[in-house]
């Protein structure tokens, strides 16, 4: 057994919200660098040109790249061979709490959804996926989920007669109503299979896979890239002016489901694709 104390993954959960709200994984900033010079249509074109110096800016200023810094995301995947003496859920709390102090970043969680609707005032509680997985280390990925973006989401049940093309339909219509408000070009995130609930998580563990890289199973890359095509095809482009650019990529990721059911949920994100990850 190797043990893993509560102030190691502080400091690293702290790291990488600083980290990631202020510089775009490499293979994220190169998609949006790619799309700048690719973009034939103005001003969309001028704006994915700010967009790449924006970038820019906040890594030498070392300011975020948005001023919504997000809500705090976490998947941690635990290995069965660590010993926590410490709660790892309060440790997480903790490194985002000083993360957001120290960073200088906006606070957005409320306390209550609905009725006391007041400022945590630290940016927690962070959202936590826990997977318990083989090896005696802790994978940490940080993911923090501005709103503008969260809120264009969507989650349809379908039945197993669906066709591929009414999933595409709905992923691009998922896309076409959200218009000009994520702040595109986005990464769409899709979550095929499972339940009402996993199908979501589904889709939201899609947006950190990075997006160089396409579904293991080529079915699924190829439905990748079709969805891709057909929401480009709509002709919003950057920030809603209009371009051949909607969406940078779509991830797509799959769980067993019922004999009857087809969970499809869509997770829309801007493009600031901000997450990070490392292992202790």
């Amino acid at each position: 057994m190797r043990t893993v104390r509560g102030t190691e993954i502080l400091e690293a959960v702290k790291e990488l919200f600083i980290t990631s709200n202020r510089i775009l994984p490499r293979d994220a900033e190169e998609l949006l660098n790619s799309a700048a010079r690719k973009e034939q249509t103005q001003p969309a074109g001028s704006v994915l040109r700010r967009i790449c110096d924006n970038l820019e800016a906040a890594k030498k200023l070392e300011i975020p790249i948005c001023q919504d810094t997000g809500m705090a995301v976490v998947f941690l995947e635990v290995g069965r061979e660590v010993y926590l003496p410490d709660d790892p859920e309060e440790a997480v709390n903790r490194g985002v709490r000083q993360a957001y102090a120290e960073g200088y970043m906006r606070c957005s969680v409320v306390k209550d959804p609905l009725y006391w609707r007041e400022n945590t005032g630290d940016n927690t509680p962070a959202v936590i996926y826990t997977k318990i997985v083989a090896g005696d280390r802790i994978r940490i990925i940080a993911a923090p989920k501005g709103f503008g973006s969260e809120n264009m989401s969507r989650l349809k049940m379908f039945t197993p007669s669906t066709s591929e093309e009414q999933i595409v339909g709905f992923v691009t219509d998922c896309v076409r109503e959200a218009g000009g408000n994520p702040c595109p070009p986005l990464l769409v995130g899709v979550g095929i299979g499972g339940t009402f609930d996993y199908a979501a998580y589904l889709a939201k563990r899609a947006l950190v896979r990075p997006v160089s890289q396409r579904n293991s199973q080529d079915e699924y890359a190829r439905l990748e890239e079709k969805m891709l095509c057909s929401i480009n095809r709509l002709g919003i482009g950057a920030q809603g002016f209009g371009g051949d650019i909607t969406a940078l990529a779509v991830n797509i990721e799959t769980f067993p489901t019922h004999i009857a059911g087809l969970p499809v949920a869509v997770n829309i994100n801007c493009h600031v694709m901000r997450h990070g990850e490392t292992v202790i």
